[in-house]
């Protein structure tokens, strides 16, 4: 047999992915078992809308913090909270699909404090600009629910090696921007399909732009880097 060959794909992830994976992971088993009664008995089944309830980032939060000057740290915790608790187990599957995936090949290139903070820093960014969008929008939105605007960061961050590898090679930098784009039509067709497109894209895409404008400070040297830019100026 080959050297290497028996070796489990899973246990070469990073740890920083697991620990990004495994919360999510361990809200849908809870959520399958209280489905079907072995947690919470014949109210097993409400527990993912209640704890949905309770994790979910609304936007009026924000809101109502800046109108009265003063920050409630007992609701702050939803400004990331909300990345790990999803709608569906569908919904679940490709968030952790794309965790894994996309935080293994960031945290090639990346210490894992920046994977945290790029996957973090990407769920409050995306929520920040949502709250901006509800406040200036004529009506009410949804609640954010769900780590896409979080795992928007890890493409963002992707991306960012992409554009700076095609930079080196001196080839059109703008082919970077293809998974994201991709990315962002299938959801579109996805939500016109099932109907649930939503405005949740907006936090999307913000994700996205956090994910990647942070990288050009977390990528190694690059905090020094900008620095050093600072003090020439």
């Amino acid at each position: 047999m080959r050297e290497g060959m028996n070796e489990s794909p899973i246990n070469q992830l990073p740890w920083v992915v697991w620990v990004l994976a495994l919360p999510m992971i361990a809200a849908e088993a809870i959520f399958a078992l209280g489905s079907v009664g072995l947690i919470g008995g014949a109210e097993g089944i409400t527990i993912r809308p209640t704890i949905i309830q309770r994790v979910a980032y609304v936007p009026e939060m924000v809101e109502r913090m800046w109108a009265m000057g003063s920050v409630d740290l007992g609701q702050a915790y939803r400004l990331f909270s909300y990345s790990f608790v999803h709608y569906s187990f569908m919904h679940a599957l490709f968030v952790i699909a794309f965790t894994l995936a996309l935080g293994n090949l960031v945290a090639s290139n990346f210490r894992p404090w920046a994977v945290l903070a790029l996957f973090f820093g990407s769920a409050i960014g995306g929520a920040l600009v949502y709250t901006i969008f509800s406040a200036t929008y004529d009506g009410r939105v949804a609640p954010l629910v769900g780590g896409y605007p979080a795992v928007y960061g890890l493409v963002g961050a992707f991306t960012f090696l992409l554009w700076t590898r095609l930079a080196a090679q001196h080839v059109n930098r703008m082919r970077a921007f293809a998974l994201i784009g991709m990315l962002l039509l299938f959801q579109l067709v996805f939500g016109l399909i099932y109907g649930n497109a939503g405005h949740g894209w907006i936090a999307e895409i913000a994700g996205f732009a956090t994910g990647f404008g942070l990288s050009f400070l977390l990528v190694d040297g690059g905090l020094a880097r900008a620095l050093w830019q600072l003090r020439q100026r």
